[in-house]
Parts: C-alpha cells; structure tokens; sequence
C-alpha cells in the first residue's frame, strides 16, 4: 500500500475533508445516513458494522480516498466497484417497503450529508465557512456527485439550499429505527479491540464503554435542530459542554500543528486484508471439526453479526475479497455466482427449521454430517467456490498462485510474516514454490474434513 499525505492540487473539499477533527463528526454523518429507511434496511440486511465494524470503516475511509483524494482513473474505478456493490442491495425491509441501493434519491442524500458534515465541523468549532466558501466546497462535491451518477434533480441547486434540503428529509422522511438506536448506544459497546490498540488491548472492554457513552453524549449534542424536535432528543449541558470543547479545542490545537499531523494520511492502492481466523485447538485425541467449523462460522461466514447466516453474509464476504483482490467487474461475478451456490447448498441441507437462514449449531451439524455421509459433500457447493476464489486470486492467470498472490489474499496487517510463509509452505504440497488449483482446494477441504489439527489445511486460517 502506497501512503501519501493531501494531493499536490489542493483543493477546498479535500483540505476540509482530510482535516483530522472531521473524526468528530464522523459518527453524526453515520446517523444522518442510517437513520434514512432504505439505508437503514441495507445496512440491517447486507453490511458487516455488526461483527466487523473496523473493517466496515476502514472499507469506506478508502472509498472515500479513493473518490475525493486519487486521481481520475483511481475515481472512475471505484465509481464502477460502488455501482456493481450497489446493483446487489435491494430487497423489502420490516415494514414491507421495497427499497434499492440505486435510488438516486437515496444516493443523494447520503452524499449531501457528507457535505453538510464538513460545513457542521466548521459551524461547532466557532469557524463558520463564509458564503463564498460554502459556494467553492459544493461546486466541488457536485463534481464527485456527477461522477457516481447521481442525476443533478435530486441534489439541492446551490450551497444555500442544502440546510432546507436536510431539514425537510430530517422531518419528513429520517426514521429513528433500531439500526440508529443499535449505532448510537449499541455497536461501540459490543465492538472488538481496534488492531491499532496494541498493549492497551486489554483494557478495552473499560475503554469502550467510557468511549461509547462519550461517543454517544457527542453524536446526539451535534445533531441538527430539527432532529431533535422530530424525535425528541436533546443536547443537554453536559453533551453541550462535551461538543464546544472538544471542536474548539481541538480546532485550535490542529491549528499550531504540522500538516502531517493535521491532516490524515490517505492510501490509494490497495485495502485492508480481511483477518486470518484464529482457531481454537480440540483437545488432544478429539476430533477438531467443530471448533474450526464454529470458529469460521463467528469469524468468516456470520459477516453481518446477527448469529445466523444467509445470502447476504456471503454477499458481503465475497465483497471483501473482491475489494482486496481489485477484480474486474466479470470476475467479481463468477465469484459471487459461485458462493451463491454455495448458499443454497447450505440452505437446503442446514436450514433445519425453516427460517430461511443457518445458525452455528445448524452449520457446524450440517457440515460435520454432510462430510462424514457423502464423500463428494463438499464438491456440490464449497469446492466450486474455491475454485472460483483461486481463479480471482490467480491475477496473471499462470494456473498457479506465487506467494505474491498469496500474500494479496490472505495476508494483512494481523497476520505475522511467518505465518504467512508457514501457510504457503503447507499449502505447496508438493515443494515447486508455487500453490496449484488442486492444492488450492485440497488445503480447503482438509480445513472442513481433517479431525485432527495436524493436517496442513486445518491450520489454513490461523490459529489461536
């Protein structure tokens, strides 16, 4: 990954947008979005915030990078990666209301929140961007919206029709549902230790509850006026105070400091590799299935973190292998055509009960007994996925993966450099240097099969 500070063309957008202390409003721009019904209904049914909420964030800090700060090129890429990940949102919510990743004028309104969260960071920290200012930082977030396809109707005409755009959506259309509830006093409390934390790890489940309830007292205080008389809320004078001297303070701290610091650091190439899981070792002579199956279920298969699985959980998983793996848009296909068949294997022989999805204890008895009846199991539904996750990691097409390319698909910045080469070396079954489809495949089905721990694909994901 390439890591370079503000572009060389610096414009007003990304000198707001790159500054630090938008850190501040960062999670009142997420409720703004989440609290619209169609975003909310994606996000219940598709995204990972639940079980992987670092990650989630880190995935739209680098589309945000990619769409603000990279060049053209860079843009138009991940212009056509948010169309081909939106095209696969859609469904009914609770309520039974149709709704659709693609509608502009959702599409919109979560872009206009974007715009008004940087002029709100200026307003709360006693910096207000004069008019002209505000003309300039909207000519330039129009152009992105032009580029993602978002038709100019939808969009309010000028800077200074933004306010009463964002006052009639906040009265006549936000909702304050669960997933606002979950995201304001829910997730933060639930959430893993962030990777960043290093030896104070330990001390998160203390941290994140001061950090959450913190979080929170600051998110609700910033909200627009007319939130808080649509729903009820209110700043309160501890949430007042918590607001004025965090953004004052911290607009005038940013003010004496160095640019490098100031401003966040961007990366334009590459995303964050999805974690190895570690998996807990059976008991000596025991048979190990269940541990690594329950494991991998919490850990790669539950993405959205509701304790049961379905086609969006593997939607969501192919997602973030085609964002690491940068695959052209007939590749991200077969890849999410190949786990989609996977889903109805596993929907026809765990979904016991009918509910349309799988839990743990579903998943783990299907797999263990499938195997354990039917030696080609695992060729109906998880070998073809493999393959096709082979053939995306394969990116010069040799028929064999290098460990460059190994590297690319299971490493990251969890995963020691010694790992790594371990788990190369015991997928190279045969010693060329270089990990075949077959071998490829084999490893994975030694991770579903093997009893015991000692097998070289039983150890495929890491371990505890």
């Amino acid at each position: 990954m390439t890591s370079v500070a503000l572009p060389a063309v610096e414009t007003l957008l990304r000198r707001t947008l790159g500054e630090r202390r938008m850190g501040l409003v960062a999670w009142r721009l997420l409720v703004m979005q989440i609290a619209h019904p169609v975003v909310a209904a994606g996000m219940d049914r598709y995204s990972t915030y639940r079980a992987h909420p670092w990650r989630r964030i880190e995935h739209t800090m680098e589309s945000g990078s990619r769409l603000f700060f990279a060049g053209p090129g860079e843009r138009r890429l991940e212009v056509a990666r948010l169309q081909r990940t939106h095209r696969r949102i859609h469904g009914t919510d609770a309520a039974g209301r149709a709704y659709s990743a693609e509608d502009p004028e959702v599409r919109g309104w979560v872009m206009v929140t974007l715009y008004e969260s940087m002029t709100a960071m200026r307003e709360l920290s006693g910096d207000p961007l004069s008019p002209a200012e505000r003309d300039v930082l909207y000519a330039e977030f129009l152009d992105v919206c032009t580029a993602l396809g978002i038709p100019g109707e939808v969009l309010p005409a000028s800077a200074a029709d933004v306010p009463a755009y964002v006052e009639q959506t906040v009265r006549e259309v936000l909702e304050y549902g669960p997933e606002v509830r979950d995201l304001l006093h829910g997730m933060l409390r639930q959430a893993p230790a962030p990777r960043r934390l290093g030896r104070l790890a330990p001390a998160w489940p203390v941290l994140r509850v001061v950090l959450a309830r913190a979080l929170a007292a600051l998110t609700v205080s910033d909200l627009p006026p007319a939130w808080h008389e649509r729903f009820g809320t209110s700043r309160g004078p501890a949430g007042a105070a918590l607001s004025w001297t965090l953004h004052h303070g911290l607009r005038h701290a940013m003010a004496l400091a160095p640019d490098r610091v100031r401003y966040r650091h961007r990366s334009v190439s590459g995303a964050p590799a999805p974690a190895r899981v570690p998996v807990p070792r059976a008991r000596s002579g025991g048979d190990s299935r269940p541990a690594r199956l329950e494991a991998f279920f919490r850990r790669v298969l539950d993405q959205t973190g509701n304790g049961r699985v379905d086609s969006a959980d593997l939607q969501a998983m192919v997602h973030t292998m085609c964002w690491r793996l940068e695959l052209p848009a007939e590749r991200e296909d077969e890849l999410y055509a190949a786990f989609e068949g996977w889903w109805r294997q596993l929907r026809e022989a765990a979904d016991t009960d009918g509910d349309g999805g799988v839990d743990c204890r579903e998943f783990v008895s299907a797999m263990t007994s499938g195997v354990d009846r039917d030696p080609a199991y695992l060729e109906k539904g998880l070998v073809p996925a493999v393959r096709a996750l082979f053939r995306a990691a394969d990116a010069d097409g040799g028929g064999a993966l290098g460990a460059d390319e190994y590297r690319a698909l299971f490493g990251g910045p969890r995963v020691h450099p010694a790992e790594l080469n371990d788990g190369f070396r015991a997928m190279d079954a045969d010693g060329d240097g270089q990990v075949g489809e077959e071998e490829f495949v084999a490893a994975f089905c030694a991770f579903f099969t093997a009893r015991s721990d000692s097998s070289a694909g039983a150890g495929l994901l890491g371990r505890a």
